[in-house]
């Protein structure tokens, strides 16, 4: 009976280190150079995640200073897709995609995606939450803490729909 749930436990842990072994993490940004140059010195802050079986890659930048926020987040509006949403998130942000204390989680769609559109969102689309805009579009998950990202001090685009999930939890 010991041994088997030893063997059990042992197979449980390795089905729960395979989940994170989908991903290729590296400890810069490795966005593509056609992005705005004045992102260039947020690559050494930055995280790159590439996964899971699909290469989604996914561009963690944490700020701690407000004014570093408030100077690059112009640049970091450029490198959305048209149409697609930007998805406010309670800060820091302490899952799997961590960003603390506050920050962005650029997502951004396979490398071999579609090119017709131009990674461009349709707009029915766009406005449900849970479209397929999420898997199609480079977006931007904006970790909103109220100090250093404090959505007071900066502009969201008046033409971008906005999905607050920061009290997502709260509502259970």
């Amino acid at each position: 009976m010991k041994r088997t749930i030893a063997l059990l436990a042992a197979i449980v842990l390795g089905a729960a280190c395979c989940a994170y072994a989908d991903y290729g993490v590296e400890d810069r940004g490795t966005w593509p150079t056609s992005w705005p140059k004045e992102l260039e010195p947020l690559r050494k802050q930055a995280r790159t995640l590439e996964g899971p079986l699909v290469l989604y890659r996914h561009y963690l930048i944490p700020f701690t200073k407000r004014e570093d926020f408030e100077a690059a987040w112009p640049h970091l509006l450029k490198v959305k897709s048209k149409g697609a949403p930007i998805v406010l998130v309670r800060g820091p942000k302490t899952d799997f995609f961590e960003v603390k204390p506050a920050g962005v989680h650029i997502r951004t769609p396979p490398l071999n995606a579609d090119k017709k559109t131009d990674n461009e969102v349709p707009a029915e689309d766009a406005k449900k939450a849970d479209g397929d805009w999420r898997t199609n579009a480079t977006y931007i998950e904006l970790a909103v803490d109220g100090k250093v990202v404090d959505l007071n001090r900066i502009s969201l685009p008046a033409d971008t729909l906005i999905f607050d999930e920061r009290f997502k939890d709260e509502k259970k």
